[in-house]
Formats: C-alpha cells, sequence, structure tokens
C-alpha cells in the first residue's frame, strides 16, 4: 500500500491503534487472499481522502493471531474502525471503494 496507510503488528496495537488521538481504520488482510487486492486501493484511497481525522492501519493476519483474536476477525479482508478501544464499526469481506466512504463518513462526521 501506499503513503497514508502504516503496516503494524501485534506488538504495535496498543501503541498504535488503542492510544491513538483519532479514529483507527484496522485493515486485516493476508498476502493470498485475492479479494484484499481489490480492496487495498479503497482503503488508500480512505486514507488519503480522511487523513485528517482518521488513522489507518494495515495488519496481516497470518503472522499476528493475538489482534486477529481480540477483534474477532474471522475472514479476510476485515475492517475495525477503532476509537481507543472500542470498536464502534465493522466489516467483513470486500466493501467497494463507495461502501467503505460511507461507513467512515457515518461515523466520522461531527
Amino acid at each position: 500500500m501506499s503513503e497514508g496507510v502504516n503496516i503494524i503488528n501485534d506488538a504495535d496495537f496498543e501503541k498504535e491503534v488503542l492510544q491513538a488521538e483519532k479514529p483507527v481504520l484496522v485493515y486485516f488482510w493476508a498476502s493470498w487472499c485475492g479479494p484484499c487486492k481489490l480492496m487495498s486501493p479503497a482503503v488508500t484511497a480512505a486514507a488519503t481522502k480522511y487523513s485528517d481525522k482518521l488513522k489507518v492501519v494495515k495488519m496481516e493476519v497470518d503472522p499476528n493471531p493475538v489482534s486477529v483474536k481480540q477483534y474477532q476477525v474471522e475472514g479476510v479482508p476485515a475492517l475495525r474502525l477503532m476509537q481507543g478501544d472500542k470498536v464502534i464499526a465493522s466489516s467483513e469481506g470486500v466493501v467497494n471503494k463507495e461502501k467503505l466512504m460511507n461507513l467512515l463518513d457515518t461515523h466520522l462526521s461531527g
């Protein structure tokens, strides 16, 4: 992925997500996941569009079982919109750019 999306792991999760000053969109993905490749551009677009009010991070599921289990990721691609330690929105499966932007608009307006 490109600029605006940080790659994190289980060890970084608390600092990068739970202690973040603004909401964080966590994108769970896998290298073997075809649909994840389709969704990556939408996640990057969200990072660019909402850079002033949203942090976007990317976490590969296979090497990070702690966060995957804790946030009940059962399939990839998966999204968790977090505010502190609370999940304020979640999604599993491919979400197109329009749906992702609508989801973010709903939770970030204000």
